[in-house]
């Protein structure tokens, strides 16, 4: 079983749940984990960063492994590309449930911080992305 935790487009009932994820994953539990948010106004989604803070998304349980290669691919990340010349770069986080107990480590996509603040990243102090929160350009 692979697990991916989400926080954004790909959470339950968000735009690319659907097409990427709906019919292929066999649980799923609300969950947090260690960074920060930002929601990227000229692209209309969110993007992790490692630090301090929580963020809090969903794990998705996954029974096919090969997953990850559509959503790497959906995130624009090459495991042979450079890590900065990736929009996403697939990193494992420790994630917890919302009792702040651990649940393990899962995969998850984050950005790095450069490219945060060059896309206009704005911080989400809750650790949350809706869609709508924000006007989509």
């Amino acid at each position: 079983m692979l697990k991916v935790f989400v926080y954004g487009t790909l959470k339950p009932g968000k735009p690319n749940y659907c097409r990427y994820c709906e019919g292929k994953i066999i649980g799923l539990r609300e969950a947090t984990a260690r960074g920060q948010l930002f929601y990227l106004p000229q692209l209309g989604y969110p993007a992790m960063m490692r630090g301090e803070g929580s963020v809090r998304g969903v794990v998705l349980h996954f029974e096919d492994a090969a997953i990850l290669r559509v959503l790497d691919e959906l995130e624009d990340f090459k495991p042979d590309r450079p890590p900065e010349e990736n929009e996403y770069n697939r990193t494992k986080v420790e994630v917890f449930d919302l009792t702040k107990r651990p649940l393990g480590w899962v995969w998850t996509y984050t950005m790095f911080p450069e490219k945060i603040h060059e896309l206009g990243g704005v911080p989400l102090v809750s650790g949350e992305w809706e869609p709508g929160m924000f006007p989509v350009p």
